[in-house]
């Protein structure tokens, strides 16, 4: 999707608003309100009506007093008293502001999605004097891992083996290969560059560090900000003063 098709409400909207100030100040002619007006108009209904779209949902929800409702009403206020430029920057303004958090999100969903894949879901365990091929949730804590080189390590454990070299750019950000020595903890996720190796596993499958990872990346996506709740119950509580 290209730059105008992803972001047009806002490109339209910029582009009549520069047009309206333009003939309202600088270009003189007979007419020319109407032009500007016209031209304030489109900008306002580029990037207001998905507005006031939100504000009726609200309303049909039940809830009045929303932000998209007082912020509709108060650029409305804005154009009935002369200040068309304000009425359409509000506008304007909010929505980039919703770009920027869908842009947040797109690369929060990308970032659990790398997460995803970083998850295992083969562990060869040793038990019995046999290597059995499990889904790392039936793995039990004290059992022993064995990790070829290039396999991903499928559950955080302690090294039993001498020392090796893993990869752990994926949770850590660290490009450079890490050295782990016996008796050091290895998470997983992380990637066995050398030698095979045999871990003694520490953590269930849901009390990784990666599943933890995972797990505040997702909250942190379906999480309000602070500000942001705030806002939206803000003028709730004015109401019910």
């Amino acid at each position: 999707m290209s730059f105008l098709e992803k972001y047009k409400e806002a490109v339209i909207s910029s582009i009549a608003l520069a047009g309206a100030l333009l003939v309202e100040h600088l270009i003189v002619f007979e007419g020319n309100q109407y032009v500007y007006l016209v031209l304030y108009g489109l900008s306002y209904v580029a990037v207001g009506s998905s507005v006031w779209i939100k504000a009726l949902n609200s309303l049909k929800n039940g809830t009045l007093f929303s932000e998209f409702f007082l912020m509709g009403i108060a650029t409305v206020g804005a154009f009935a008293i002369g200040e068309y430029a304000e009425g359409v920057a509000v506008m304007l303004f909010y929505t980039i502001g919703e770009y920027a958090q869908h842009g947040a999100v797109h690369k929060a969903r990308n970032s659990i999605k790398k997460l995803i894949d970083q998850q295992p879901d083969i562990a060869s365990v040793e038990r019995d004097g046999e290597t059995l091929e499990l889904h790392p949730s039936k793995v039990n804590i004290g059992d022993v891992a064995l990790v070829r080189p290039g396999e991903k390590v499928p559950l955080d454990g302690e090294l039993i083996t001498q020392g090796a070299s893993f990869n752990t750019a994926a949770l850590t950000g660290e490009s450079k290969p890490m050295t782990i020595n016996a008796g050091e903890e290895v998470w997983a996720g992380s990637i066995n560059q050398d030698v095979a190796v045999r871990i003694k596993v520490t953590s269930g499958y849901k009390d990784t560090k990666l599943a933890n990872i995972l797990n505040m990346v997702q909250e942190a996506s379906k999480r309000k900000a602070p500000t942001q709740r705030f806002i939206t119950k803000f003028p709730q509580a004015l109401l019910s003063l």
